[in-house]
C-alpha cells in the first residue's frame, strides 16, 4: 500500500463507523466533498475500493473491512500511548472523549466549563447523541466515559450515579391546571401528551408510572427533540414530561410551567458509565472524580439557578434545599 496519512485513516474510520459520509463530515467538522476526497485518495493508496453503495446504503468492501479493523487497532494503540505519556508526566493534559444522551446537553456543558478552566491542557471531545448510539458506542468501547439516564442492564459495565435528574410535568403557562395543587394522576391521564420517541428513557419511566396505576397514556405526538416538545407545549398542543434540566435555558418570559401532579417528580439520576475492566486514563479518572465529588454542587450553581429564579412550582423537590435534596 502506498503511503496513507493519519488524517485519511481518521476520516475513513468515521465514515465506516457511521456508514455515512454526511455523518462523518458532521463529526469531523469537515465538508462532505472533503470527506469524499480523502476516502477516494485513501482508496487509491490501498489500490482497491473501500466502500460500495447499494441503493442508498453504504457498505464496506472486504478491503474496507480489513482496513477498518486495522484503523481501530492503530487508534487504540495511539490512545494507549497518549495515556502512558500523560501518566509518566503526571500532568493533566491530553484528551478526553465523552458521549452523552441528548437530554444531557442541558447540564454536561455546564459541568465541563469549570473542569476545563481547572485543567486547560485537556482537549475535550463531547458527542451528543441518542440513547441507542450511546449504548452501541459503550459496547464497542469507543469513548472514555458515557453519560446517560438509563444505564444498560445487558452490558458488563461500571455505573456511578452522580446527579439527580427529576422528571416533571410541563404545560402551557395558561393551562387550566397551572394553578392547581396535587393534581390526581387519574385526572392528568385525560390530557393529551407530547412525548419523546418510543424507547427513550423518559417515556419508559412515564409509561411505567401510568401502567402501575392502571392508566392509559394518551400520546398525541411523538417528537425526537426536547426543544421541539417545549415549542409544541407552548403552542397549546398538549402537555409533556421532561427532565427538569431541560428548563435550564428558559428565560423569565417562558410560556412553560411545571404542574403539581401526584406522583411527580419522578426521581431519576444521571449516570456515568464505562466498560468493566476498562483501564481509565489519568484524565478520565480525574473527570470521573470531579463528577462524583463536585458535579451536584456545580449543577446547583449553574443550571438549577436559572430554573428556580423564576416562579415555577415544583412540589417536593428543590435541589438548592440541602435538607430535601
Amino acid at each position: 500500500m502506498r503511503q496513507a496519512t493519519l488524517h485519511q485513516l481518521k476520516v475513513f474510520e468515521a465514515v465506516a463507523r457511521h456508514n455515512s459520509f454526511t455523518r462523518a463530515a458532521e463529526e469531523l467538522f469537515l465538508t462532505q466533498p472533503t470527506v469524499s476526497m480523502q476516502v477516494k485518495q485513501l482508496s487509491k493508496a490501498v489500490g482497491l475500493p473501500l466502500f460500495e453503495q447499494v441503493g442508498k446504503r453504504l457498505y464496506l468492501t472486504e478491503a474496507g473491512k480489513e482496513l477498518y479493523t486495522t484503523c481501530r487497532e492503530i487508534f487504540d494503540r495511539l490512545a494507549q500511548f497518549e495515556i502512558a505519556i500523560a501518566d509518566m508526566k503526571g500532568l493533566k493534559q491530553g484528551s478526553l472523549k465523552l458521549v452523552v444522551v441528548t437530554t444531557a446537553k442541558y447540564v454536561i456543558p455546564r459541568l465541563l466549563g469549570p473542569f476545563c478552566q481547572r485543567y486547560p491542557g485537556i482537549d475535550m471531545s463531547l458527542t451528543v447523541t441518542n440513547h441507542e448510539y450511546v449504548l452501541e458506542s459503550l459496547a464497542n468501547n469507543r469513548h472514555d466515559l458515557y453519560i446517560l439516564s438509563q444505564p444498560p442492564d445487558d452490558l458488563d459495565v461500571v455505573i456511578h450515579p452522580f446527579l439527580e435528574n427529576p422528571l416533571v410535568v410541563l404545560a402551557w403557562r395558561q393551562h387550566p391546571f397551572a394553578d392547581e395543587a396535587n393534581i390526581p394522576l387519574k385526572q392528568l391521564a385525560e390530557e393529551v401528551f407530547i412525548m419523546r420517541e418510543p424507547g427513550s428513557g423518559t417515556r419508559k419511566a412515564v409509561q411505567k408510572l401510568f401502567d402501575d396505576q392502571g392508566l392509559s397514556l394518551k400520546v398525541k405526538l411523538d417528537l425526537g427533540s426536547n426543544e421541539a416538545i417545549k415549542q409544541a407545549i407552548a403552542g397549546g398542543l398538549g402537555i409533556s414530561v421532561l427532565s427538569l434540566h431541560t428548563l435550564a435555558l428558559e428565560g423569565t418570559n417562558s410560556q412553560l410551567t411545571i404542574l403539581d401532579v401526584e406522583g411527580f417528580p419522578i426521581q431519576r439520576y444521571w449516570y456515568v458509565v464505562y466498560p468493566s475492566g476498562k483501564q481509565l486514563s489519568i484524565i478520565a479518572q480525574t473527570f470521573l472524580n470531579y463528577l462524583l465529588n463536585e458535579g451536584k454542587t456545580v449543577a446547583e450553581q449553574t443550571a438549577f439557578q436559572g430554573i428556580f429564579s423564576r416562579d415555577y412550582k415544583l412540589k417536593g423537590y428543590d435541589p438548592t434545599d440541602k435538607e430535601k435534596a
